[in-house]
C-alpha cells in the first residue's frame, strides 16, 4: 500500500439493504465493486488503479417502520403506478437504506508515479478534483450518491498520521471479518456434536437463545444463553460460489450480460464485526480485497486475530 484515500462522508441514498438473508447493510462487494468502477475510470484518466477499500459507517437510516403492537418491522416500499387496466402493478420487494459513511481506499501508487502537475502539492489538488467530480456519477450499492464532503490523499504512514487518521473517522464504526471467531467456535462445537453445521454455529452468535433450566426446588426457569464471544457481530454475505459450470457468453437465455461467460452462484455468509477505528493498529486489518479461486470469488479482510488464525486450506464457508 503506497498511499490512501480518504473519501470523508459519503451521502446516499436508497441503498440496497438486503444482501441474500442477511439485510440492514449493503453487502461488502458492493463496495468493492465501487471501489472497481472508481478505478477503471483512474485507469483510463491516468494510468493507475486502487485496491482494496475499508467501510466506515457514520449513520444508517434504514427505511422501515413498525407493524403492529410486537415492533415487527417491515421495509417502507414506494407505490407503483397503476396498470393500463387500473390495477396495482406488481412489485418486487426491495429493502432500501440512506448512508452516510467514510471509504478509506488503496492506492496502488504514489503522487511520484504522476505526471499531471510539476510539484506535489499541484498533483494532490488535481486527483482531488477529478475525485470531487467522478464520484457523483457513480452509484454505491444501488444508491445515488448525494454529496462528498472531503477527498484526503495521505501518504503518511507516521504513527501521529495514523492516529490524526483514526480521529478523522470518528464517530463511526468500521465493518471488518471475523471469519476467525466463527470458525473457532464451530471446531469447539464440532468436538460435542459432530454432526453440528456452520450455519447453526453463525447463528448463535446472532441470535437471542434459552435455555429451561431446573431449580433445586423442581421449578423450571428460561435462562438467556451467553453469546460465544462480545462485541458487536453481524452476520455479512462476503461473495459468491458457483454452483455450475461456466457457460460460453450468450448461451444462457435471459441472462443480463451477453458478453461475459456465466456461472450460477449462491452467496457466502460469514461473521462481521463493527469495530470503533480508534481501537485499529494497523490500516491493513480494516481493507477488503477480493480473491477468486474456482469456485469461490471472495471478499477478504484480515482482522483475525493472530492466536486465532485460519489456515487457507481450512477455511469454510456458509453459503
Amino acid at each position: 500500500m503506497k498511499s490512501t484515500l480518504l473519501l470523508r462522508h459519503l451521502k446516499v441514498e436508497n441503498a440496497n439493504a438486503i444482501s441474500g438473508m442477511t439485510y440492514g447493510f449493503p453487502a461488502i462487494s458492493h463496495f468493492l465493486g465501487f471501489t472497481h468502477a472508481l478505478s477503471r475510470r483512474l485507469q483510463q484518466a491516468y494510468g493507475v488503479t486502487l485496491g482494496g477499500c475499508a467501510v466506515i459507517a457514520h449513520r444508517v437510516e434504514l427505511q422501515s417502520h413498525a407493524l403492529g403492537s410486537r415492533g415487527e418491522q417491515i421495509f417502507a416500499l414506494s407505490r407503483n403506478p397503476l396498470t393500463k387496466e387500473g390495477k396495482t402493478a406488481p412489485f418486487n420487494e426491495e429493502g432500501r437504506v440512506h448512508l452516510d459513511l467514510s471509504l478509506l481506499i488503496e492506492c496502488q501508487f504514489d503522487l511520484d508515479d504522476l505526471a499531471i502537475a510539476p510539484t506535489l502539492e499541484q498533483r494532490v489538488t488535481e486527483l482531488q478534483r477529478w475525485f470531487a467530480q467522478t464520484i457523483p456519477t457513480l452509484r454505491l450499492a444501488g444508491g445515488s450518491i448525494l454529496s462528498l464532503a472531503q477527498v484526503t490523499w495521505r501518504e503518511d504512514t507516521s504513527e501521529q498520521g495514523l492516529r490524526q487518521l483514526r480521529r478523522s473517522l470518528l464517530p463511526g464504526f468500521a465493518l471488518v471479518s471475523r471469519h476467525d471467531l466463527l470458525t473457532a467456535h464451530h471446531q469447539q462445537r464440532l468436538q460435542q456434536q459432530p454432526q453440528a453445521q456452520l450455519l447453526d454455529t453463525l447463528l448463535t452468535f446472532v441470535t437471542l437463545q434459552q435455555q429451561a433450566e431446573q431449580a433445586a426446588d423442581g421449578t423450571v426457569a428460561w435462562q438467556y444463553q451467553p453469546k460465544p464471544a462480545t462485541g458487536y457481530l453481524v452476520p455479512i454475505a462476503v461473495g459468491y460460489q458457483a454452483i455450475s459450470d461456466c457457460y460460453p457468453a450468450g448461451s444462457v437465455t435471459g441472462s443480463r450480460d451477453r458478453h461475459s461467460p456465466f456461472s450460477f452462484v449462491e452467496s457466502i455468509y460469514t461473521l462481521g464485526q463493527w469495530v470503533s477505528p480508534h481501537r485499529v493498529s494497523d490500516l491493513n486489518t480494516l481493507l477488503w480485497r477480493y480473491r477468486y479461486q474456482q469456485p469461490i470469488y471472495l471478499c477478504e479482510n484480515h482482522y483475525a486475530s493472530p492466536s486465532l488464525a485460519i489456515e487457507d486450506d481450512e477455511e469454510e464457508f456458509i453459503s
